[in-house]
C-alpha cells in the first residue's frame, strides 16, 4: 500500500523560507515520478513542480527561481524547498507520486503552508 506523508509546513513572513518532506513508504521515490500540488481556498489544485525520470524538473511559473524539488533516495523522501515565499503562495500542499505502467496517482493528506504580509 502507498503511503505519501507531507510534512514541515508552517507559518512564515513573505521573503521567509519553508521546506516541505513528503515521506513515502509502499513505493520507491527514485524509480517513481513525484510532484507537489497546492490548492488555496476557493481555487482549483494546481501543480506545482515535479520530477519526472527522463524529464526535466517542471516548475509553475509562479513559483519558477524560488522553489526548488529533490529527491532523497536514501530516505526515500521527496522535498520542496520554497524560498522567498509570497502570500499568493498561501495553501495547502499535496505530495503525489506515480510510477511508469501503473495507472494510479498516489496523493499525500497536505501540509498548510501561510504566508502573511
Amino acid at each position: 500500500q502507498v503511503r505519501l506523508v507531507e510534512s514541515g509546513g508552517g507559518s512564515v513572513q513573505a521573503g521567509g523560507s519553508l521546506q516541505l518532506s513528503c515521506a513515502a513508504s509502499g513505493i520507491n521515490v527514485g524509480n517513481s515520478g513525484m510532484a507537489w500540488h497546492r490548492q488555496a481556498p476557493g481555487q482549483l489544485r494546481e501543480q506545482v513542480a515535479s520530477i519526472s525520470s527522463g524529464h526535466p524538473n517542471y516548475y509553475a511559473d509562479s513559483v519558477k527561481g524560488r522553489f526548488t524539488v529533490s529527491k532523497d533516495n536514501a530516505k526515500n523522501t521527496f522535498e520542496l524547498r520554497m524560498d522567498n515565499l509570497k502570500p499568493e503562495d498561501t495553501a495547502t500542499y499535496y505530495c503525489a507520486a506515480w510510477q511508469v505502467g501503473v495507472p494510479d496517482y498516489y496523493w499525500g493528506r497536505g501540509t498548510q503552508v501561510t504566508v502573511s504580509s
